[in-house]
């Protein structure tokens, strides 16, 4: 995870697309395009054990990143605020960031995106619980929904989390890929994927993190 006001925009690692692409995006839009590409690049350089700029990337604006060598691993990226999340494996892999006191009319979102069985186990949760437990599964959906290269339109309804076990279920599929969601300080970062449940989350400089590993463990934040 990193503050994407201290990431920089070192368009020298950027490829000659990626420059032509920010160039032509609106001025503050460029500015985080050109930051979040530019530490992508950093970042996988050393994974991939070649220079930024030579880094397989491809990655237009507004669509999800990707890998062109398919020795390269996956990759996804995830961005609210002045907050980049990053996420790298060597199998498909999703990621999501939100401001962990983000306002949202929890009753709504519900009703109108979760599926019965969810709804269910959280008809009965007090205001400030719901809030909580619907935006904690709306990043891990959204987290499912990039690892599955599709949509929100697509599949939000169709993805249902249990809160109860902790289990991320598509409904109308064969897929329960494996979670882990965590709160680095004032963010909440979800990543979906095989193997997850042992990634190692690289953070800022004196972030905190509270690590809810379903799972592992029991814990909760």
């Amino acid at each position: 995870m990193q503050d994407l006001g201290d990431a920089g925009g070192d368009p020298s690692v950027l490829s000659a697309q990626e420059r032509a692409w920010s160039e032509a995006l609106p001025a503050a839009i460029a500015r985080r395009y050109r930051a979040s590409r530019s530490l992508l690049r950093r970042r996988l350089s050393p994974l991939l054990q070649c220079p930024p700029g030579q880094v397989p990337l491809e990655s237009p604006p507004g669509q999800p990143p990707r890998l062109a060598a398919a020795a390269a691993g996956w990759v996804s990226l995830s961005h609210s605020g002045g907050a980049l999340l990053l996420g790298w494996s060597p199998q498909p892999i999703g990621v999501d960031l939100e401001w962990a006191e983000r306002p949202l009319d929890a009753a709504a979102l519900v009703c109108r995106y979760f599926p019965a069985p969810e709804r269910l186990q959280l008809e009965d949760l007090e205001p400030s619980a719901l809030r909580s437990a619907v935006l904690r599964s709306w990043v891990i959906k959204e987290a499912a929904i990039k690892w599955r290269r599709t949509s929100l339109a697509q599949e939000l309804r169709h993805w249902c989390w249990d809160h109860e076990r902790r289990r991320l279920q598509h409904l109308r599929g064969d897929h329960a890929p494996a979670v882990s969601l965590r709160r680095v300080g004032p963010w909440l970062c979800a990543a979906v994927g095989a193997g997850i449940s042992t990634s190692h989350w690289d953070l800022p400089t004196g972030a905190s993190s509270d690590a809810d590993r379903f799972g592992l463990d029991d814990e909760s934040f």
